[in-house]
């Protein structure tokens, strides 16, 4: 399998494609709508970011507590249940008069729920694709996630303006409920991945037994640290160059599409292993230049240099792939989206506290510091070429 039409080939796969770009675009329409919302009800802007972003941080209850299920059901149920679930979640988000603590509850609680969907989508993919057809399709994926955002936030803006954010809310509910349909008839029946009941003692059993194996740790690292910080650096686009920021936003689009075709169809396979360390480097070093306050041309270009590094978690994904035996792909791939979402989070809060107290490029050039200082700290453990599948205890049934 080598080029992505190769992908659309594969019977189960488009649906699989569809379902995630809507899921996606419900999200991004509907976290703007909810955003606007509670910014107009209440003023404040921590509880309008909490709105859009809290589901992210919220997704580390989830991978703490539900991640067990993401092998333990069946694919396409539990895929067309959760987005049923959003549905309703979301519509509920559009009855007018809500007090504000109503609707980012649901938020909350919907981002927790949506760490066990990230477990459930991934690990399917990996079971359609195999371990040989995995990147390839993660990288359609990407693609795919990054463009339906900036369409989504687009069409969320124009909803917003046209339909009020209630109206916004409820096509977001719409697009959840196509996510459903198309995964309810589109894929086929498959039994679950492992037996045994979910639960959350088995979440944490599995999340230790995933990550008591050096190997495995240092990709987790990897795939969660470096990336947390440099969206820290994004998240100050806005603060440092208002009338510019969405130019920056759309050069890091450009860099991640970039860095995704180059490595998805253009890097052999034996050379993906050296690449790691060196794009997670790329990801970090072009923002340095941002101490110096560089103007618009040279930010713009160290943001696509720096966001093509972004196509290490392709590679790293591979990795952790090939260290993971298949009854914990679902849940491997589930912690692995759980945790880079709240890095990603935590890295935003953090970078904006370091700007409030120097100045937004000082603070950019801070993090991307961190980000390569972590990196070369990982660098041994991710320079390994042994890839086998560490055996599981005796005492585990999965």
């Amino acid at each position: 399998m080598r080029t992505y039409r190769d992908l659309f080939r594969l019977r189960e796969f488009t649906p699989l494609f569809l379902s995630s770009a809507a899921q996606v675009a419900a999200q991004t329409v509907s976290g703007l709508a909810l955003g606007t919302l509670v910014y107009g009800v209440t003023g404040s802007p921590l509880l309008s970011a909490l709105a859009m972003f809290g589901p992210s941080l919220a997704q580390v209850v989830g991978a703490s507590t539900l991640l067990a299920a993401a092998d333990r059901l069946p694919p396409r149920s539990a895929l067309s249940g959760l987005s049923l679930l959003f549905a309703l979640g979301t519509a509920a988000q559009a009855v007018p008069g809500l007090p504000v603590p109503a609707p980012l509850a649901l938020a909350l609680g919907l981002g927790a729920v949506s760490a066990l969907g990230g477990g459930v989508r991934y690990g399917l993919l990996h079971e359609i694709l195999a371990k040989e057809g995995y990147l390839l399709g993660r990288s359609l994926f990407g693609m795919a996630t990054g463009a339906t955002q900036i369409c989504g936030f687009a069409a969320g803006g124009a909803l917003v303006t046209t339909l009020s954010p209630h109206g916004a809310l409820l096509t977001g509910a719409a697009l959840h409920l196509l996510a459903a349909t198309v995964a309810r008839f589109g894929l086929s029946r498959r039994p679950p991945r492992a037996t045994g009941r979910p639960s959350i003692a088995g979440t944490w059993r599995n999340n230790a037994l995933l990550w008591s194996s050096a190997p495995r740790r240092h990709v987790y690292l990897a795939l969660w640290v470096p990336n947390g910080l440099i969206v820290g650096c994004e998240s100050l686009y806005v603060p440092y160059a208002p009338e510019h920021a969405g130019l920056l936003f759309a050069c890091g689009a450009l860099g991640m599409l970039a860095g995704d075709i180059l490595v998805g169809r253009c890097v052999p396979r034996q050379r993906r292993g050296r690449l790691v360390v060196p794009l997670c480097l790329l990801l970090a070093a072009p923002y340095l230049v941002f101490a110096v306050r560089p103007g618009l041309p040279l930010a713009m270009t160290a943001v696509v240099l720096a966001t093509v590094g972004y196509s290490a978690g392709l590679l790293l994904q591979e990795r952790l792939m090939a260290l993971t035996p298949d009854a914990l792909s679902g849940h491997a791939l589930g912690l692995h989206s759980s945790g880079m979402l709240t890095m990603q989070g935590a890295g935003a809060a953090l970078a904006g506290g370091a700007a409030q107290y120097t100045s937004p490029s000082t603070a950019m050039a801070v993090m991307a510091a961190a980000s390569l200082a972590v990196t070369l700290a990982l660098a041994p453990g991710l320079r390994g070429r042994g890839t086998r599948t560490p055996p599981l205890p005796r005492r585990s049934r999965t």
